[in-house]
């Protein structure tokens, strides 16, 4: 007999995470409630902690990364063609 393991959607990790968060509860009580073990809520809110600076980075830095990484292999990309196309007016000149 197999068994499959519980998978929890991430809004309702985030939904635990918030209450842990917030203390009102312990994590017994949290994990009485929402039938979650102690220990995974407790997962998950060092995680929320962890992740929640993430959440405010400036979106305008993060896409000049993705900007300057795309550049990077357009880049790489030229200089492959332009090695192949000197090696291949090479060969056309020797066979003429």
């Amino acid at each position: 007999m197999t068994t499959t393991r519980k998978q929890y959607s991430p809004k309702f990790k985030a939904k635990v995470a918030v209450e842990a968060i917030r203390g009102e509860r312990t994590l017994s009580q949290l994990a009485s409630q929402y039938h979650v073990h102690p220990v995974r809520i407790g997962q998950w809110h060092k995680t929320a902690l962890e992740q929640l600076a993430e959440l405010f980075v400036d979106g305008r830095s993060r896409k000049r990364s993705d900007y300057d990484a795309e550049k990077d292999a357009l880049f790489e990309q030229i200089g492959r063609l332009k090695v192949e196309l000197d090696w291949l007016k090479k060969k056309v000149g020797l066979l003429d």
